[in-house]
């Protein structure tokens, strides 16, 4: 294969993911594969190594950065070099500079990219953060969320160091498939039989370090996210006791000045030793002159600093990461601690170790990292690349992007000339990274053709709540009913509906309180219709105590509403009509009573005998087929009775009438 590595930091940058690119780079040229190395350089233009293997792009050196060079993803002349190439397959082991310029490349020069996530960017969201306000850190989380699933989704094949790493892109809710490839290393490099008690001795007397005293290294950049002020707390604890361990910081980093300060205000000078920034190539003499390694970072994506201790023969100290499960075994390569009095307490028995414990322990060391050897990195890369290579082939270009309101439809063709038309969210649109020129895998889109009925079932309800307002309750039970989505589909899409403000049960209970009121209907009725339409009862009961309690006022304004519409009835039978209708207008019987009662009926009662003649003469046309006589007359008496006019009064009005005789 000919494979391009871009990456923004390469040798003599010392660093893991320079340190990774470059075993990467030699081990696959070992097995007869070309590669070619994209990354930034000091000089003020592009240009190649003299072996024609390492492309340098011109960058700027950021010092707050570590010393890092940063470029930019613009290079023209680059991408004609690149072109030059015929490469088969892109690997980006960085985010940003030189990791979008890999993209760029990959997307003019028709290639599949697979990415190396190397970093946890959650653990370094304290640098945009001086002022560590909660805010503040969840914006960049959440950023740093959505950058790494972009980052991923638009590759065609993601690999992580670490499981630890997988559950991370994972809760980010990244679809491309990611696979587990620690990094490799040239463990042999390490190796104690490389070197020297001469050169052991040189480095512990360069630092004032006796032969007969335990010398604990710490390798790496120095910086918060490291956690080396609780590794110095340790040690001053243990020296308060009376141990004798040095600690010997090998590195530097932003943080150098400050943790310098630290150890001279505890008055450790001497037993912590800063010995600066060394080169790449040294790094092993120091390992194998110490006699332990130190780190309380948890921000390791797989904890190369560790296996190079382990490989150079000596145990670890280290607090718990998922990281270390396979390295780091209890008792045998090392210890676990949580806090700086767990340390010192460790560092005490340490000193007391007899020689034959820390001669297994290193062969312990040494057995354990083999299976992180740049052979076996080797072995388990290539299958990654083979099937970036056989994905991509498959893969579909995005022809077209029509953006509406809150969907997208993207047309897609395949190599073949096959079309495809999706239908998908917005969300899903712009959480994936899928745009018009990028290719979607089958799998993709087998995926994407699986959320089209979800899709399809949110736009309809969106249709649904543009003609009338909707409860949540109201919703689930439609999709449920019409959609054929799963339970747990509807609720995600109700979910979505109320984090837009679609949907939203207080502000539907509010207005229908407010205009059920203005429609003069009774707490009894409103508390009925909205449990019906799924509004809990306490949410209910909580708006309307909000509100001003007019039931009073309200069931007497409807009652005199409907008052003069009840006509040439008794006053009985109208009082009995409008409770009825109050009633059913959600009003309870005691407050009906009460409005009934405060209401004049003089009027009714004013027209009451001519509404009863007319009610008798009714009632003897009805009953007269059937009965005469005083049989007749008892009919009517019964019927006028039962209308609710007063035994007197339709005797009275009985008397008025003529009847035969029987």
């Amino acid at each position: 294969m000919r494979i391009g590595l871009f990456s923004d930091t390469y040798p003599p940058d010392v660093n893991g993911v320079a340190n990774s690119t470059r075993i990467l780079k030699d081990e696959l040229r070992r097995h007869g594969h070309d590669v070619f190395v994209v990354a930034t350089g000091m000089n003020e233009d592009t240009g190649w190594d003299e072996k024609h293997e390492v492309l340098r792009l011109a960058g700027i050196e950021i010092p707050q950065l570590y010393g890092y060079v940063v470029t930019t993803p613009f290079h023209i002349r680059a991408l004609n070099e690149i072109r030059k190439l015929h490469l088969d397959l892109i690997h980006a082991q960085t985010e940003f500079g030189v990791g979008m310029f890999a993209r760029i490349c990959a997307r003019q020069l028709n290639l599949p990219i697979v990415i190396t996530y190397h970093t946890t960017y959650e653990d370094y969201t304290h640098y945009a953060n001086p002022l560590n306000l909660d805010t503040i850190d969840a914006v960049a989380r959440k950023a740093v969320a959505n950058l790494s699933r972009l980052y991923s989704d638009t590759s065609t094949e993601v690999i992580v160091p670490s499981k630890k790493t997988k559950e991370l892109l994972e809760s980010y809710n990244v679809h491309t498939d990611i696979h587990i490839v620690p990094t490799g290393l040239e463990l042999d490099r390490f190796s104690p039989e490389h070197g020297s008690a001469e050169r052991t001795h040189e480095i512990r007397q360069e630092y004032g370090i006796a032969d007969d005293e335990k010398m604990i290294v710490s390798v790496g950049r120095i910086a918060e996210e490291k956690s080396l002020d609780i590794v110095i707390e340790g040690f001053h604890l243990a020296a308060q006791s009376g141990c004798r361990c040095r600690l010997l910081i090998v590195g530097g980093g932003p943080d150098e000045e400050k943790l310098q300060r630290l150890v001279q205000n505890e008055n450790l000078t001497g037993t912590v030793i800063f010995a600066g920034k060394k080169p790449a190539d040294k790094i092993a003499d120091y390992y194998r002159a110490a006699d332990a390694f130190v780190s309380a970072s948890l921000s390791e994506t797989q904890g190369m600093t560790f296996i190079e201790a382990m490989a150079s023969g000596i145990p670890l100290f280290a607090r718990y990461d998922e990281v270390l499960d396979e390295i780091l075994i209890p008792e045998k390569t090392g210890w676990f601690y949580k806090d700086p009095e767990e340390l010192s307490s460790l560092l005490r028995q340490f000193e007391e170790l007899p020689a034959e414990t820390l001669a297994r322990m290193k062969e312990n060391c040494l057995a354990q990292v083999h299976p992180f050897s740049s052979e076996v990195f080797y072995e388990r890369i290539i299958p990654v690349y083979e099937k970036a290579l056989g994905v991509y082939t498959e893969m579909q270009t995005v022809e077209e992007v029509r953006v509406r309101d809150d969907f997208v439809q993207i047309w897609l063709r395949s190599e073949q000339g096959e079309e495809t038309r999706l239908l998908m969210s917005l969300d899903d649109y712009y959480y994936q990274g899928i745009r018009k020129g990028g290719k979607l895998s089958i799998e993709r889109i087998h995926e994407l053709q699986q959320n089209e009925p979800a899709v399809k079932a949110y736009q309809s309800c969106l249709r649904r709540i543009a003609a009338k307002d909707r409860t949540r309750r109201e919703i689930v039970d439609w999709l449920t009913k019409n959609s054929g989505c799963s339970e747990e589909v509807i609720n995600q899409l109700a979910d979505k509906l109320e984090s837009k403000g679609y949907i939203n049960d207080e502000r539907y209970t509010e207005d229908a309180i407010r205009r059920m009121h203005a429609a003069l209907r009774g707490e009894r009725y409103i508390i009925l219709d909205l449990e019906r339409r799924g509004i809990p009862a306490e949410m209910i009961r909580n708006h309307l105590a909000a509100q001003p309690d007019q039931e009073y006022e309200n069931a007497r304004d409807y009652a005199e509403r409907i008052q003069g519409g009840i006509r040439d009835d008794s006053v009985k039978m109208k009082q009995r009509k409008i409770k009825n209708r109050l009633m059913q207008h959600g009003y309870n019987a005691q407050v009906a009573d009460e409005v009934i009662a405060g209401m004049d009926f003089s009027e009714d009662e004013m027209k009451e005998p001519d509404a009863l003649r007319k009610c008798a003469a009714a009632a003897r046309r009805r009953y007269a087929r059937k009965y005469d006589g005083s049989q007749l007359r008892s009919a009517v008496y019964r019927y006028c009775a039962g209308q609710g006019y007063p035994s007197e009064d339709i005797y009275a009005i009985l008397d008025e009438m003529e009847w035969d005789n029987d």
